[in-house]
């Protein structure tokens, strides 16, 4: 009925190699019912470890639920595109001492504890774009051991230098380990950074259906990296909401051959928790402006006048995403969502949110017709192939030369870079950043430099603040510098002059910000 396979173990001494070999079952059902027996036989102190999701959506509940009281699975890599938060999914990892010894991860701004326990000095962190990550583990499975990226070109990612690991008990924080610089290249002029494949000694999954061939259909955005990390992995374990016998499935349907799946185990832990439940206001009213300060509102109005008709646009978390309520009317766009959606639709009416399906700031979303769902590596294709026309997204910083800062402050705020450095390195994509004039200490955020780390050089094309539009000279490598288009009513040009932190020069027609013809 089966044979037996052994795949190649980390170095052991006698004693221990027999106990500790991966062994992989090929037989008429890839189906196992208990999930600590399975990760028993294949995790290893020290091991890397991919697990698919994004935020608590997708994530493998009940394979993580069981990592956590593995014994011999310490001082592991967990490789994932978000952290989760506090007690549930990786947050579980992180709650037993020892079990976690470093995270790479694009993101990490909804997880206290791991943020602590870097700060303390008890955890490392490798920051990696969402992209890259996606990119890097399918490369892996597709037998790939490098390539090359215009992601992070330009910045610390690309030049090293970031924290990994701080010294324990010091004031103020000192890294012990920092980034490496990577190599880099030109093709036709335009650089690009090289990357490796990462290829998992584990990978955890979670799939919607799945047959007892490891054939596996997800759902919604809960695809996200599952099918990149499925496919890494030196071993996959995949669990599924719902498992049907060999030949039920239609093969057209699969979104994952088995073929790259070990073992398939039922989801009994499938508390599908939502993170951020949003729903669209029964009185039509616009609730995410609801509060915001009269500088806010003009940003976002402003903001939605870049909209074209036909567009495919990505909107940031936060302030960008708000500018979807002000869509001109007879404008029709597709909203991207880096984490598996084109199509974003209004948020869900009360009592109709679905887990599966979010945006990339978590929230609960619903689907436009004619929308479409895809894998983490596919949705960062579209933004790295110049498909998405035009990317909005905060900043705290943004310089005279078109870079931008956005997504950390050393030693005080640690989130991560997301999905950022792949959108504005991303060629032929229009990139606007909103933010506001100056920051809460009335500094300016507009500088001849950029104080803090990039996010990205020479990628910004406009930036739109509560008090000005300004346009860059992406085109010539930024050195035309800023030029002031509009002002906001109320408002001179000196007045612009005091708060902002570098020269500009001055449009040969000055418009009003609120004036809704520009």
């Amino acid at each position: 009925m089966f044979s037996l396979a052994i795949r190649n173990a980390p170095s052991r001494n006698a004693n221990q190699l027999i106990s500790l070999q991966k062994i992989r079952y090929f037989s008429t059902s890839k189906v196992a019912e208990n999930a600590k027996i399975i990760l028993s036989l294949h995790t290893f102190p020290g091991a890397l470890i991919a697990v698919g999701g994004f935020g608590l959506n997708g994530i493998p509940e009940t394979l993580l639920n069981a990592l956590s009281c593995d014994n011999n699975a310490k001082n592991l890599t967990i490789a994932s595109l978000t952290a989760s938060v506090d007690g549930v999914g990786l947050g579980k990892l992180l709650d037993v001492k020892g079990k976690v010894k470093r995270v790479i991860s694009s993101y990490v701004g909804e997880n206290k504890t791991l943020e602590r326990m870097f700060f303390s000095g008890d955890l490392e962190i490798e920051f990696t774009p969402q992209g890259t990550i996606a990119a890097r583990m399918h490369a892996a499975g597709a037998g790939i051991p490098a390539f090359f990226t215009p992601t992070g070109v330009g910045t610390i990612y690309a030049d090293g230098g970031i924290p990994i690991k701080y010294k324990q008990d010091t004031i103020p924080l000192t890294p012990s380990i920092t980034s490496s610089p990577r190599a880099t290249q030109k093709f036709d002029g335009i650089e690009y950074v090289l990357e490796t494949s990462l290829r998992p000694d584990i990978s955890l999954v979670k799939a919607w259906k799945a047959d007892t061939e490891g054939n596996l259909i997800f759902r919604g955005t809960a695809q996200n990296l599952n099918p990149d990390a499925a496919m890494a992995g030196k071993v996959c374990i995949a669990e599924a909401e719902e498992i049907v016998p060999k030949g039920t499935l239609d093969p057209s349907e699969v979104h994952l051959s088995g073929i790259f799946v070990d073992h398939i185990i039922p989801a009994v832990d499938n508390d599908k928790t939502i993170e951020r439940l949003r729903t669209s206001d029964p009185d039509g009213e616009k609730k995410d402006i609801a509060g915001a300060t009269p500088g806010r509102a003009r940003i976002l109005r402003r903001a939605a006048r870049e909209f074209k008709n036909g567009m495919y646009v990505n909107l940031g978390i936060g302030m960008p995403t708000m500018a979807s309520n002000f869509i001109p009317p007879g404008i029709d766009i597709r909203l991207h969502a880096e984490n598996g959606l084109m199509g974003i639709g209004p948020y869900p009416n009360e009592g109709e949110a679905d887990a599966d399906f979010i945006n990339a700031g978590k929230e609960t979303v619903t689907a436009q017709p004619g929308a479409s769902a895809f894998s983490s590596s596919t949705s960062f294709n579209m933004i790295r192939g110049g498909h998405v026309d035009l990317t909005i997204l905060g900043g705290l910083q943004c310089s005279a030369g078109g870079d931008l800062a956005s997504w950390i402050v050393p030693g005080k705020i640690v989130k991560g870079m997301g999905g950022a450095m792949d959108l504005v390195g991303a060629p032929g994509s229009k990139v606007v950043v909103t933010m506001d004039h100056v920051a809460k200490d009335g500094s300016p955020k507009i500088l001849d430099k950029c104080t803090l780390p990039l996010t990205g050089k020479n990628v910004v094309d406009r930036i739109i603040t509560d008090l000005a539009v300004f346009d860059s000279d992406k085109a010539n490598g930024g050195r035309g510098g800023l030029t002031l288009i509009e002002i906001a009513e109320g408002y001179s040009v000196d007045d612009i002059r005091k708060c902002t932190g570098c020269d500009f020069k001055l449009a040969a027609i000055m418009h009003s910000m609120e004036d809704e013809r520009t």
